[in-house]
């Protein structure tokens, strides 16, 4: 038995395939085959997962607002927000929808989006001297 400790977000979509193919487009990682056909993987880079499956209709996951969101962020050394503007068209050409435009905070460039589920999701463009 391995008793080494993993970390895994999971994430419940009505079509999670589609879900994992839109993070993975995001990401730039392949999504993985899970454990049976409504379950699938993706490695995050500095490791751990994120799994998303298909709920058991025996114990549905309503969809719901709250604070928890994914952030996807990547490290920059200029600062410069034309990264974030591409990566905020190719999250809208693959089905998600921006909640506000882009601005700059202390830590770095975000934009809010839903992604194709209406779940809350962050992309972050930190400075390399960023914290």
């Amino acid at each position: 038995m391995d008793d080494s400790l993993q970390t895994a977000l999971v994430l419940a979509a009505d079509d999670p395939r589609s879900l994992a193919v839109f993070y993975g487009a995001l990401l730039e990682c392949t999504p993985v085959a899970g454990m049976h056909d409504r379950h699938w993987r993706l490695p995050w880079s500095t490791g751990g997962w994120l799994e998303i499956y298909g709920p058991s209709r025996a114990r549905p996951q309503p969809r719901s607002v709250g604070r928890l969101a994914l952030c996807l962020q990547r490290v920059v050394s200029d600062g410069n927000a034309a990264g974030l503007r591409a990566w905020i068209d190719r999250a809208e050409a693959l089905g998600a929808r921006r909640l506000e435009e882009p601005r700059q905070e202390p830590f770095g460039t975000e934009v809010w989006l839903l992604d194709p589920e209406g779940n809350r999701l962050l992309l972050l463009l930190k400075g390399a001297s960023g914290p």
